[in-house]
């Protein structure tokens, strides 16, 4: 497959999780459009690995994992709500998605990375491990940390492993 093929099939997808990850559209280009460009330097070598999709969005993780380090790149967000819409109104629901949206792009960047790679992308626990170049076993922790947070969060009961 060539870059431009790639690009043309990959690229929607691709940007699409940046968004997720960064939550910001226009970073979101950025960044993709930075990995792609350093993707076409190495194509040829990308495109003879077993699962060149793999190592692009591994490329799309870390490096926004890096733009995140840089001092210059920090934002600071905001915790409260001014207005909370009523449950049946389309604008509530739209409410509610956005609130859950924030809740995890304040989780840790490896977290994140887990939930949206598993549960937006639908891609298994091996994948996603290859991808952020860790054990399948590690890859499990960070989601149920990551939805242990988000319950604690948004005042859900926690989830009880025992049996009763």
């Amino acid at each position: 497959m060539t870059f431009e093929e790639y690009v043309g099939s990959r690229g929607p997808a691709l940007v699409r999780l940046a968004r997720l990850l960064t939550g910001d559209e226009h970073r979101a280009e950025d960044l993709t459009q930075e990995v792609l460009s350093r993707a076409y330097v190495h194509w040829r070598k990308i495109s003879w690995a077993d699962r060149p999709d793999v190592y692009v969005r591994r490329m799309l993780v870390n490096a926004n994992n890096s733009w995140w380090r840089r001092r210059s790149n920090r934002e600071l967000s905001i915790d409260t709500f001014v207005d909370r819409p009523h449950r049946g109104d389309l604008g509530g629901e739209a409410a509610d998605r956005d609130e859950m949206w924030r809740l995890i792009l304040g989780l840790p960047d490896r977290q994140r990375a887990v939930l949206v790679l598993r549960y937006y992308e639908d891609l298994d626990d091996a994948t996603i491990a290859q991808i952020l170049d860790c054990s399948p076993v590690t890859v499990r922790t960070h989601a149920m940390r990551a939805l242990a947070n988000l319950r604690e969060r948004c005042g859900a009961p926690a989830a009880n492993g025992s049996r009763p």
